[in-house]
């Protein structure tokens, strides 16, 4: 076992973990147990400084998944410059930094997402984890890889919904399905085509997996937003999401997630409870 040392200014474990981006974290000892694909690290902010610890030979998944070849000054710079409450928001989530997760994971974990909270999806996901994933073991810890999709296509809508999936067992059936049998989840434009994926699950897929970072995921707490500091009428999100994009450009999803954690903590005079869409 190893640990690395960063600044922590744009590079904060809570703001990270907690910003409904990821699902497989759970905090404990000043800090973070996370889990991704099949390997764990442990991450804690002290100070001006996040400690990443992990095995040697998963360091490089680890800097790749926390962006950590990135200036995210330059981004939050850029949202200062836009002012209001862009400027305020980013203020608060200096520290958030958006991870580059596994794409297969990201979809699962986003179709349980929808219409759904945190700890819910948190429940679910480990539920599939540890009845479907391999075991292993991060020091003392036990944890359970994320199944593949062959592993994940061999258990019906039955087992899904018995580990509180509910209606969206039949879209976590079809999706390992369809990536069992071939299907690529290499080209964000087309995530539609898989069952049950609407516009705001294919953009926080396109964000958080793929890293396209024009996309701006729009649910509950982002409509709020739009309306309340922006001033905006659109009622339709695919509206409202195209309204961000075109203002913010490829920027969009780093500040959407800065505006997220904003109205989620009370930035905007209004705290929330955590909500699944993570975006």
């Amino acid at each position: 076992m190893t640990e690395r040392r960063y600044p922590s200014e744009y590079f904060d474990a809570k703001s990270s973990a907690e910003c409904g981006q990821m699902f497989r974290y759970r905090a404990e000892e000043g800090g973070y147990f996370l889990v991704a694909g099949g390997e764990a690290c442990f991450l804690r902010t002290e100070g001006d400084t996040t400690v990443l610890k992990a095995e040697e030979f998963a360091m490089p998944f680890f800097e790749r998944y926390f962006d950590l070849g990135r200036d995210y000054g330059a981004i939050w710079a850029a949202a200062q410059r836009e002012g209001g409450a862009l400027a305020r928001a980013a203020q608060a989530g200096k520290g958030i930094r958006i991870f580059r997760q596994l794409p297969f994971e990201t979809l699962v974990t986003f179709l349980l997402s929808q219409n759904n909270n945190i700890p819910r999806i948190r429940a679910s996901t480990e539920k599939i984890c540890s009845a479907l994933g391999e075991k292993r073991t991060f020091g003392e810890r036990e944890y359970f890889a994320f199944p593949t999709a062959e592993r994940m296509a061999e258990a019906d809508e039955a087992f899904y919904r018995s580990v509180g999936a509910g209606y969206r067992a039949a879209y976590l059936v079809r999706a390992a399905q369809a990536v069992s049998a071939g299907a690529e989840l290499c080209d964000a434009t087309d995530l539609t085509c898989f069952y049950g994926v609407g516009k705001k699950v294919a953009d926080c897929v396109s964000l958080f997996a793929f890293h396209k970072t024009g996309a701006f995921p729009v649910d509950t707490w982002l409509e709020k937003v739009y309306r309340e500091e922006f001033g905006g009428r659109e009622k339709d999100r695919g509206r409202i999401a195209a309204f961000f994009e075109e203002k913010f450009g490829e920027n969009a999803g780093y500040f959407q997630q800065y505006l997220f954690y904003a109205k989620r903590t009370g930035v905007f005079g209004e705290e929330g409870t955590p909500h699944g869409s993570g975006a």
